[in-house]
């Protein structure tokens, strides 16, 4: 501590003077600058760039929550707030979330469901219960809308849609991929909000069809809704804020790699132990099987 505190003083007052007056010698001194790095720092030094490699590999999108995780995924031993300290000597943070407009037309005399799913978020087996929600996305080329449809089992993303359009085609191509990938028994349950493209004929044809009972949010109130609103802000903020889509053509790819290759496979969800969609499905037909 001496030592440092002569280095952090020798301009103004000089390292004989300090020496003297701390009690040291000069040659002591001298020798502690040229020792080497300690273990402490040189690890700090290494896992700095740790820290900033995962960071980077979430293209910027992680916190140092999830940047944590995916450290003590890969075998590192470091703490929670070692990691928070070290993207901030960095300058290394998430995206920030931003406000963003609703999609939803419910001005229209089409029938509307219950609020059967009531907030009930948390189920224990997939296919029991899915939400879906629409936004938009812009590009130079003009509007794109996305419409997705989640399990909220493992919050993945089983159907989406992207269209210059919002209409009842949108939503029907989403619960066409969802129903494809997932194949669901009767009695699903499909919950959206009251929008005139999820209180159309054909949707609630299709939602029939399949036996799938349809719950609908209150009007006006996106947090029965939560978890559609939710991954609409992570996907904002994570992708389409910092974008600039030339094309139509260009959004639908990023948006595609965005769902299909990071937030499904590779994204460490706080709801699920930080770990992603498909690996937590993984993880339960392991158990499962055992």
């Amino acid at each position: 501590m001496k030592f440092a505190f002569i280095a952090r003083e020798k301009a103004t007052y000089g390292v004989d003077l300090l020496c003297a007056v701390l009690g040291v010698s000069r040659s002591g001194f001298y020798a502690s600058q040229t020792r080497a790095v300690c273990a402490r720092t040189q690890d700090d030094q290494k896992l700095a760039v740790q820290v900033a490699a995962a960071h980077v590999a979430s293209k910027k999108r992680y916190g140092s929550p999830r940047v944590h995780r995916e450290l003590r995924a890969q075998g590192h031993e470091i703490g929670r707030h070692r990691v928070a300290r070290l993207m901030r000597e960095q300058g290394l943070r998430a995206r920030k979330k931003r406000r963003f407009q609703t999609t939803t037309d419910s001005s229209h005399g089409l029938p509307v469901a219950a609020n059967v799913l009531d907030r009930q978020f948390t189920v224990e087996v997939p296919n029991v219960a899915w939400v879906s929600d629409i936004t938009y996305l812009w590009t130079r080329e003009g509007w794109l809308y996305l419409a997705v449809i989640l399990d909220l089992f493992s919050r993945r993303v089983v159907g989406w849609a992207l269209s210059d359009q919002i209409d009842r085609r949108l939503t029907l191509d989403a619960l066409g991929m969802a129903l494809r990938n997932r194949r669901p028994g009767r009695g699903l349950l499909c919950h959206s909000d009251r929008g005139s493209q999820y209180a159309s004929d054909d949707f609630q044809a299709c939602l029939s069809a399949h036996g799938i009972v349809c719950s609908m949010s209150r009007k006006g109130n996106c947090w029965d809704n939560a978890v559609a609103e939710s991954f609409f802000s992570t996907l904002k903020m994570e992708l389409v804020h910092d974008a600039d889509w030339g094309t139509h053509e260009q959004a639908m790819a990023a948006v595609a790699e965005y769902i299909e290759i990071f937030y499904n496979t590779q994204r460490r969800h706080s709801a699920l132990g930080y770990i992603s969609p498909v690996a937590f499905e993984h993880q339960r037909d392991e158990k499962k099987a055992a």
